[in-house]
Parts: C-alpha cells; sequence; structure tokens
C-alpha cells in the first residue's frame, strides 16, 4: 500500500504506469468518496455522480502515461473531474434546448399521472432538513465557477493553489470567486430567512 498518494515516489509512479491493480486501487480508496462528494456538491444527481466519478478514474487510467508525478494525484483526478463536469454541463445544455417543453413536463409524472418525486410540504421537514433545502437552492443559484470553487475549498479543503491548478485560474481569481460565493450564499439564505438572528 501507498503512504501518501499526493506525493508519490518515482517506484509509485512506475507502478501506476504499469497499471498495477494495487497501486490503482490504492488511488481509488484514497480519491473515490472525495471525487463523488465534489460531483454531487457541483449540483449532480446521485446517478451522474457515481458515472462522473468512474469517468475520471477511466480516464486517470487511460491518461497515465502522462502523469510524471510532479502534482499531487489529487490535483490530477479533481483536474479531470472538472473537465467531465463542463463537458456533462455542455452536454446538458445541448439537451434541454433540444426538449419541447411537453417533455420535460411529462418527464416529472409516471405512466398514472403520479409525481415522479412529488413536491414536500416544508411542515413535513425537520429545521434541519429545511436548512439544508435552503443550502442546496442558493448552491444552485451559483453561477458554475463559483459553485466548483466553492465546493473544492469550501468542502473539500482543497488550498487555493490547488484549486487554482486543478481550475487553471489565478489564485487570485480563485479568492474572488470563493468570496463571491461565499457572499451571494449568505445573502441567499438571509433571504430564505436563515441569516444571523437580530
Amino acid at each position: 500500500m501507498m503512504s501518501g498518494v499526493s506525493d508519490l515516489d518515482r517506484p509509485s509512479v512506475a507502478r501506476l504506469r504499469e497499471r498495477d491493480p494495487d497501486t490503482l486501487r490504492a488511488i481509488v480508496d484514497q480519491h473515490g468518496r472525495r471525487l463523488y462528494r465534489a460531483a454531487r456538491g457541483m449540483g449532480f444527481s446521485i446517478e451522474e455522480a457515481e458515472d462522473l466519478t468512474q469517468e475520471v478514474f477511466v480516464t486517470f487510467v487511460a491518461s497515465i502515461d502522462r502523469f510524471e508525478g510532479r502534482a499531487q494525484v489529487g490535483t490530477w483526478l479533481f483536474g479531470i473531474l472538472h473537465h467531465k463536469a463542463q463537458e456533462r454541463r455542455r452536454g446538458r445544455a445541448r439537451e434541454e434546448l433540444s426538449d419541447p417543453i411537453d417533455t420535460v413536463f411529462e418527464s416529472q409524472f409516471d405512466a398514472e399521472g403520479a409525481w415522479i418525486r412529488p413536491p414536500v410540504a416544508p411542515d413535513e421537514r425537520v429545521a434541519a432538513q429545511e436548512a439544508g433545502e435552503a443550502i442546496r437552492d442558493c448552491l444552485d443559484g451559483l453561477p458554475s465557477p463559483q459553485r466548483e470553487v466553492f465546493q473544492l475549498r469550501e468542502v473539500e479543503g482543497l488550498p487555493a493553489v490547488e484549486v487554482s491548478k486543478i481550475l487553471a485560474r489565478t489564485v487570485t481569481h480563485i479568492g474572488v470567486l470563493f468570496h463571491r460565493a461565499r457572499a451571494r450564499l449568505r445573502e441567499c439564505l438571509e433571504r430564505k430567512g436563515w441569516g444571523r438572528k437580530p
């Protein structure tokens, strides 16, 4: 087993390039859950997040010969996730443009006309669930770049330098996006009644 996949030594990089099963399994074990969580935090459904996580590892294995061990494996994987998420969003946008409104409307109901995912009345949720919903709604309202930076910095706890490498933006720009994301989330939550108490 590898001790720290963030700073691979030359033998570990060589084993990766040879697609050594134990080395690859260690990478998946160490980073799979974080990649899935990040994909969910970027607004993808459970199924999409699972697919994206698998796609990241498939791409990683396919492109492993280009990995030289200078960057952290996590940075490399999150970079792949970023690109895959962008591809998925572009594909989704194309589908939404081509979908007639009837198809979109009908997709909300089953064959008997019942809701597939019925709307939930606010009084059926406890306070924690309501807060979670409010946060998700506010996150959904963030522009994709701000949401991605917020997910990687706040939820995944990655330093700004790593996020700047993943998203190919300057550290200063990452700081600006993070600040704007936090400000917009705070403003949105306050509008929903979840702000600071007087």
